[in-house]
């Protein structure tokens, strides 16, 4: 009987292969050739799979996208925004080995995306659902009358977005000084200075904020 191939396994095996070639060698080793060979394939079947060059690295791409969301569906929220936006962030900033790769492949993906329109638009899809999502914790703190009512949602929106990008770049820059820990208590504490001063206060002195 001939071999059945999992088209869905292969196509990850490869981009897989592609985000290998890029941690160790850089996007500009990542050629079909290269990325084939990573994989185990001859360059003719990889472009069964991938008819150019833009089309695996957009898949490749939405496989670092699928995996963040991944992690965050498997998150058992609490309803309690003060608990969950940790637990969230956690999942999207490199806190160990693996997924600080995946963050190194990411950037190299964005930085490729201003030159090649299909990633551009992955790209944006991608920045409008973060800023989503920040939005989110933002009108949660507000909701939950953690944060005062009159807050600049929007500006605050940008604030926590443009904090967890930057500690997301110098975590792959220089991972040595931006430890898990660091990264945590950096998060946490700006997530408490949104909020109303007397539940900032309480948090830093670990009591229950909604205690009287």
């Amino acid at each position: 009987m001939p071999k059945i191939v999992d088209h869905n396994a292969q196509k990850e095996k490869v981009a897989h292969a592609a985000w290998r070639v890029i941690h160790q060698h850089g996007l500009e080793y990542a050629s079909v050739r290269n990325i084939a060979e990573e994989a185990g394939l001859s360059s003719g079947s990889l472009r069964h799979y991938f008819a150019t060059q833009s089309e695996l690295f957009a898949y490749a791409m939405k496989l670092v996208t699928q995996r963040v969301n991944e992690r965050i569906s498997r998150i058992s929220f609490t309803g309690d925004v003060l608990k969950d936006a940790p637990l969230l962030v956690d999942e999207i900033l490199p806190l160990e080995e693996e997924t600080r790769q995946e963050m190194e492949v990411w950037f190299a993906f964005v930085v490729k995306s201003f030159s090649d329109p299909t990633l551009g638009s992955l790209r944006s899809q991608v920045d409008e659902d973060m800023r989503r999502l920040f939005s989110t914790i933002v009108h949660a703190l507000v909701q939950q009358e953690l944060a005062p009512l009159q807050l600049d949602q929007e500006l605050e929106t940008e604030r926590f977005y443009g904090l967890i990008d930057g500690l997301a770049m110098h975590a792959v820059m220089r991972p040595e000084k931006l430890t898990p820990d660091l990264m945590r208590s950096v998060v946490k504490r700006h997530l408490y200075s949104i909020c109303k001063p007397e539940i900032a206060a309480a948090c830093l002195s670990g009591r229950d904020p909604k205690q009287p």
